[in-house]
């Protein structure tokens, strides 16, 4: 009896994402420097031809994945927002999101943040980014109009705030700092970030 064929990890027409699965799955292992088309194809089990369908080239495969993650990041903060309410609830919400995604995807946010600063970014890739700190600077822009943050550029504001943000979540995923501990202590972190450190 002939053995029977190898099962493939995807369905007919879903190659794209079988190769953006396990490439994201060779950058949290390996990094970056690892992934390659032709090991994908091999790893998924098609011709080392066939993820030239869809990706041109590795950098066309980072953008992909670049693009995947930012609109994840994006649906998760646009979930976890509570318009209507107060504001430090609302950025505690966003920060809890933010730095959700940050701890489970720090090799995805790197890749992320890498694309984000090239001169010849995909337009796609540039609207998902400016859409993700958006969030953050449409909060500070609202805030600014009812009075309860200083008058100022929002994206400056919103980048001080950010990277009190993101500081949180490189702690945490650098091992220095409990996640659990952290965001248990998140909502006295956001509330420093809006009031600062100076006695009143």
């Amino acid at each position: 009896m002939a053995p029977m064929p190898q099962s493939r990890p995807y369905h007919h027409g879903d190659l794209r994402a079988a190769l953006l699965t396990s490439a994201e799955r060779t950058l949290r292992e390996k990094g970056t420097a690892a992934l390659s088309l032709r090991e994908l194809a091999r790893d998924i089990g098609v011709s080392h031809a066939a993820p030239g369908r869809h990706f041109k080239d590795k950098q066309a495969l980072l953008d992909a994945l670049a693009l995947s993650g930012y609109d994840r990041l994006n649906r998760a903060l646009a979930t976890a927002d509570l318009p209507g309410a107060a504001l430090e609830l609302r950025l505690t919400a966003l920060a809890r999101a933010y730095i959700g995604f940050a701890v489970e995807n720090p090799e995805l946010l790197a890749l992320m943040f890498a694309r984000k600063h090239d001169p010849d970014i995909d337009a796609r890739l540039a609207e998902a980014v400016d859409l993700s700190m958006g969030s953050f600077v449409r909060l500070t822009a609202e805030a600014q109009r009812h009075g309860e943050i200083i008058e100022g550029d929002p994206e400056q504001l919103t980048l001080a705030a950010a990277a009190g943000i993101h500081g949180l979540a490189s702690l945490i995923a650098a091992g220095a700092l409990p996640a659990d501990e952290a965001l248990a202590g998140l909502e006295s972190h956001v509330h420093l970030l809006l009031h600062g450190l100076k006695p009143r």
